[in-house]
């Protein structure tokens, strides 16, 4: 999420463990298998376009198709060569090191081409990966919070200060008519870090993902509140379709690797559909174990929270209607200056548009036009 202070760069090329919302506190490595590959797979690495991508947290369930993909070949299969790497806590956002160069991708949220473009940066958003945000404001039960303007009086934990997670927070609070200084907002990270907060009682609320979120709830420390987990949840706290997991790219990047830009989308729209037509049990089973297993969550845990959250997912990777109009919403509520800024200049719909025509699969999200 989009950050007003930023963390160390994550080593560029490796995948590591990431349980912060756009920066976690584990660094275990996680070597990817291809064990879902075909034929193309076969493909000559030396010949393909290297694509260095960085995940805003790797290992949560809001960005599980970047691994997958990697887990199933497909980014072999269309003919990329994709090193991952994820943002680590204290270092540089994924976005962040998007846009300075650092790498050429960022698996982040869609609200930062608005946030990156009002500040004169074109960071368009090259594939749309969910229709949620995946997140969940989480509440102690001695909290007694039930829906956004029982936030009133409380401290929230936010990802950080400034982030994306806060940005949410304050937007639905104000729908509920309550303002940013009628609660108190602390940073907490996700996984151990929120969980503390939540258990040592410095933080009554936490708005946190999974599997943070089944962490939580296995201790019985937390209830879901707010649930901006699923595509209905979302609508009704925020009001329609929030566009969240994206793949951000600078324009000017994407104007010189067309055919790298276009070989990943493949890659991702065939994971999204495979994940479409497939069981959180069959997701778990091809990523990393210690994505589905650890400290904080046992592997059953893991797949109930993926199977009542995996709606979240698109199936073709098409900018839902609405969205960007919701986006912009959220951003003008929360003092950002998008006026001059088009809702068609932050997104496209033409690289998902080809890998569905390559592989034959009908779309099946309404598209967001000119108007949002």
């Amino acid at each position: 999420m989009m950050k007003h202070k930023f963390y160390a760069a994550a080593a560029l090329g490796a995948v590591a463990l990431s349980l912060a919302a756009c920066g976690g506190n584990t660094s275990a490595s996680a070597p990817a298998s291809n064990s879902g590959s075909n034929s193309s797979a076969s493909a000559d690495t030396a010949n393909m376009p290297t694509v260095k991508l960085m995940v805003g947290g790797i290992d949560k369930q809001i960005y599980l198709p970047f691994q997958l993909a990697e887990s199933l070949g497909f980014y072999k299969k269309y003919g990329v060569k994709m090193e991952l790497s994820t943002e680590q806590h204290g270092g540089v956002g994924a976005e962040e090191a998007m846009a300075s160069g650092q790498v050429d991708m960022a698996g982040a949220w869609y609200i930062h081409t608005v946030d990156f473009q009002s500040k004169g940066k074109k960071v368009i958003d090259l594939v749309q990966l969910s229709g949620a945000p995946g997140e969940r404001i989480m509440c102690s039960p001695n909290a007694n919070v039930h829906s956004a303007a029982d936030l009133r009086g409380k401290t929230v934990g936010v990802t950080d200060l400034g982030s994306g997670t806060d940005e949410l927070t304050q937007f639905i609070a104000a729908k509920a008519g309550v303002t940013k200084s009628d609660y108190h907002t602390i940073a907490v990270g996700a996984g151990a870090t929120a969980i503390a907060a939540i258990q040592r009682g410095s933080a009554d609320c936490v708005m946190t993902t999974q599997p943070t979120v089944g962490a939580l709830e296995s201790k019985n420390l937390a209830v879901s509140a707010i649930d901006l987990a699923t595509a209905d949840g979302a609508k009704a706290a925020l009001g329609g379709a929030w566009p969240a997991a994206s793949v951000l790219v600078q324009a000017d990047w994407v104007k010189t690797h067309e055919d790298a830009a276009q070989k990943v989308v493949n890659a991702l729209v065939d994971t999204l559909h495979w994940i479409s037509t497939h069981s959180a049990a069959d997701i778990a089973d091809k990523l990393p174990s210690s994505f589905v297993q650890n400290s904080t969550i046992s592997k059953d845990q893991y797949v109930k929270a993926l199977d009542t959250d995996k709606a979240q997912f698109l199936p073709d990777g098409l900018m839902p209607a609405g969205g960007p109009k919701t986006i912009f919403a959220m951003e003008k509520q929360n003092g950002v200056d998008a006026s001059k800024i088009s809702f068609t200049d932050t997104f496209t719909n033409k690289y998902a548009e080809a890998a569905l025509k390559l592989e034959g699969y009908a779309p099946t999200t309404t598209p967001a036009g000119s108007d949002g």
